[in-house]
């Protein structure tokens, strides 16, 4: 996933169609023209969050004159069109290679490189009374990374945050979830941000891009009581207070409570009770009733954004879009065009037939947000 771009010199095409374009670099050596006449399929997709970005290039080999790149070599792919110049899209390490055949032909796999440090190795540590953006923080110096953190979260204080046998990765992503955030590294910044935020690296906020059913080649619209949950609930252990008990979230947003305070007292309701009939358990328990509450209601928003999802084929790709992007789209039925969508995932795709992009969206959280105020 890329947060930010930057565009190459637009190369001009009198009087013809323009030509979708791609530039592979190679330690600061531009090789394209090594795959000229060769390249059967570049496809890379876009994620959002830890979740690695994936680049599949397959290549013709029919004369054997190819020859089998070395794992770890790192590729800098940009994308775009012969009359808007092309749009950097991030740095790659190969990690797997096939050849097949007969017809001979050879497939480069990489990810994306930022995922490549000592973010995925697993440690040992406990933050205890830390804000979010001090955590943040924290993990991205001892990761060489600068820290971009939503202000909405930077505040925010965890009581309790135990690292065991755990990446950093891991542990930001599990975090990201109780807050319904995003984490993620892009250009040498690791992002904590609200989920649907679109932000740049530098943390500017990212206008709404507009899709027309004009632009488009395929779409699909789906509307679904995704797992068909009506409430979450998440249970909690405060060894300070010698407190345990339950939480529920229900779409009325209020937050029922069930305290189990000693051994051998019985259960007591702290709040009036939703009483969903069939309640999404998370299984983490949680270190105070406010941590299980927050878990509970980033869950239920998850579940309600899922509930709607839109998918389209861009006729024409567009190498300007990723993750997290707010998007707005015109020309479907009114529930399509008046609901505020989020992109959460992009597949550009490179044939010889042309370049297309695939979009994913779901329902973006200030919608949901703008709904229950009503």
């Amino acid at each position: 996933m890329t947060l930010s771009a930057d565009r190459a010199e637009p190369r001009t095409t009198a009087g013809r169609e323009p030509r979708p374009v791609y530039q592979l670099v190679h330690n600061g050596k531009n090789i394209t023209t090594r795959f000229q006449g060769r390249l059967m399929s570049l496809t890379l997709t876009d994620n959002r969050g830890f979740e690695a970005d994936q680049l599949d290039i397959e290549l013709d080999d029919h004369d054997g004159m190819l020859d089998l790149p070395e794992k770890g070599v790192r590729l800098a792919l940009a994308l775009g069109w012969s009359d808007a110049g092309v749009v950097d899209k991030g740095i790659f390490k190969v990690d797997e290679i096939e050849h097949s055949g007969p017809p001979d032909r050879l497939t480069i796999r990489a990810r994306s490189a930022d995922l490549g440090s000592d973010l995925t190795t697993r440690k040992e540590r406990s933050f205890r009374d830390k804000t979010i953006g001090a955590v943040v923080r924290a993990i991205a110096s001892r990761n060489q990374l600068a820290a971009v953190v939503a202000q909405q979260l930077a505040n925010q204080v965890i009581e309790h945050l135990d690292q065991t046998g755990e990446s950093d990765a891991n542990l930001l992503s599990r975090l990201a979830k109780d807050y319904d955030a995003i984490a993620t590294v892009k250009q040498g910044k690791l992002l904590f941000i609200k989920a649907g935020e679109a932000l740049s690296a530098s943390g500017i906020p990212l206008p709404t891009v507009l899709i027309t059913r004009a632009s488009g080649d395929t779409h699909r619209f789906m509307v679904a009581d995704r797992e068909n949950y009506n409430g979450v609930k998440a249970s909690y252990q405060d060894t300070r207070l010698a407190k345990k008990g339950e939480v529920v979230i229900d779409a009325s947003n209020a937050a029922a409570v069930t305290e189990k305070p000693a051994q051998g007292k019985k259960a007591r309701s702290v709040a009036t009770a939703p009483n969903p009939d069939n309640v999404k358990v998370l299984r983490h328990t949680y270190a105070s009733k406010a941590n299980a509450e927050r878990a509970a209601r980033a869950e239920w928003q998850r579940i309600q954004r899922g509930m709607a999802t839109f998918t389209i084929i861009l006729a024409r790709g567009r190498p300007d879009l990723f993750p997290e992007l707010p998007a707005a789209v015109h020309g479907w039925k009114p529930q399509i065009d008046n609901t505020a969508w989020i992109v959460t995932k992009v597949t550009h795709s490179l044939t010889e037939q042309g370049y297309t992009t695939s979009l994913e969206l779901e329902i973006k959280p200030s919608a949901l947000d703008d709904a229950e105020q009503r």
